[in-house]
């Protein structure tokens, strides 16, 4: 073996062991994946308005207002409000029928455009609500949903997360694949794994817009929805570390998502989000910067921020360093005839690439164990193939965040295009 592999493989095993080890604190978070947070029944019944962004939706929505038809909360404590473009738009006969509110927004661009027109339209009766729930047009409640919200309000916090399953798994196998799993495994990566210990140490959680309940005091406080990143629910993230809106995910609230079919739509959805992370980096970070400097010290959330993955960043960035060695070495010897080809191949390209899949391969059975209910429907060789192939699926996001990189670089808005839609075979089960 000649000195170039064992110096290179010499510096991989060094800086990837750095990197390990200043990952171990972090570390901790994953013990709390296993616990629930403490359970309230609410003593009262509060208003909350359900707030759907439904702009051309009106082939799926039907499945939404059917869950919400069932809801147990009294139907005169909760209202139905939903938000169109087009004026012509068939959602509005449907959900007329519901008896729901309709806000024709016509010149909305994304998301965050529709729910602040729905929140200045209500300016005069926001006070008549407790708190609203954004919820997407494609998704489907749990029968006692609306209640459990209720439930959640016992706690005091600003902003809650809901318990995310797949509305995929409703239908039959031709209703998911594996990118539709892969995908649904992203949800207990982020609250079970990640915003668990985020809300034992009061920090601002990772959010996602779907199922997200805010309090009317947040709304009363922001004077709207002024978020108009690709992802404005992370925008609210940064946002609170600004203005210390504190969140909870609360787990007994259950709202299904839909997962992609397709590899295609996955992917540009994912291009989507690390492209709105970095718009939201770009309008964010400086002024959580002064707010450190000002105060003269971080709080565990801006800590997270700037540092928390530095160390996976670096073991990547060792990991691709040595593989694109290996293969400048691999070629070259080969070319020069040397069999030591060999060794830079399974040394410092098959090495590397081993050690990141099997540590993704730890991560992602430790998701799947973190919420064992969401994967029920699923077989035992369904499961296993899953966790097989989701190493593979997450190192997707290195060139994921190559491409959302460049797009956040020239202000694209990364598209947006209408997916593959699902059909279920039967509504959540009733408790």
């Amino acid at each position: 073996m000649t000195l170039p592999i064992l110096i290179t493989l010499s510096l991989y095993i060094a800086l990837s062991a750095l990197a390990i080890l200043l990952y171990i604190p972090k570390l901790v978070q994953f013990r709390y994946a296993f616990q629930k947070p403490t359970y309230k029944k609410a003593t009262v019944e509060r208003r909350i308005s359900i707030v759907i962004p439904a702009r051309n939706e009106s082939a799926v929505i039907g499945d939404l207002f059917a869950s919400i038809k069932k809801q147990t909360y009294p139907r005169e404590f909760f209202d139905v409000n939903v938000i169109v473009k087009d004026p012509e738009d068939p959602t509005i006969a449907l959900a007329r029928e519901l008896g729901a509110e309709v806000f024709v927004v016509p010149d909305q661009r994304c998301k965050g455009d529709a729910l602040d027109a729905y929140f200045k339209a209500i300016k005069e009766k926001i006070a008549t609500y407790d708190a609203f729930v954004i919820v997407d047009a494609d998704a489907l409640l749990d029968r006692a949903y609306v209640a459990e919200l209720n439930n959640a309000l016992e706690h005091n916090y600003d902003i809650y997360l809901t318990r995310k399953f797949v509305k995929n798994y409703l239908g039959g196998r031709r209703a998911r694949t594996v990118f539709t799993k892969c995908s649904a495994l992203t949800w207990p990566i982020l609250d079970d794994l990640g915003n668990k210990y985020r809300m034992q140490k009061d920090m601002p959680l990772n959010m996602c817009g779907q199922g997200m309940m805010v309090r009317r005091s947040v709304i009363e406080r922001l004077g709207g929805w002024p978020y108009r990143t690709l992802t404005e629910d992370y925008e609210l993230k940064l946002d609170s570390l600004l203005k210390g809106f504190r969140s909870m995910f609360y787990p007994y609230a259950i709202i299904y998502t839909e997962e992609a079919l397709h590899h295609r739509d996955n992917f540009q959805r994912r291009v989507r989000w690390l492209t709105g992370y970095s718009q939201c980096d770009r309008k964010y970070k400086q002024q959580i910067a002064e707010q450190i400097k000002k105060r003269g010290s971080f709080t565990s959330g801006e800590r997270e921020y700037f540092f928390g993955v530095v160390p996976l960043i670096l073991f990547l960035v060792f990991s691709v360093a040595t593989v694109i060695t290996g293969a400048g070495l691999a070629i070259w010897y080969a070319l020069t005839g040397s069999r030591l080809w060999f060794w830079a191949v399974m040394l410092l390209i098959v090495l590397p690439f081993g050690v990141m899949y099997v540590l993704l391969l730890g991560y992602s059975v430790l998701a799947l164990l973190a919420c064992p209910e969401m994967f029920a429907p699923l077989g035992f060789w369904e499961k296993t193939g899953t966790v097989l192939f989701n190493p593979f699926y997450l190192l997707e996001y290195v060139p994921i965040y190559i491409i959302s990189r460049r797009y956040a670089k020239k202000g694209s808005d990364a598209g947006w295009e209408q997916t593959a839609r699902v059909e279920y075979d039967k509504p959540p089960e009733e408790e």
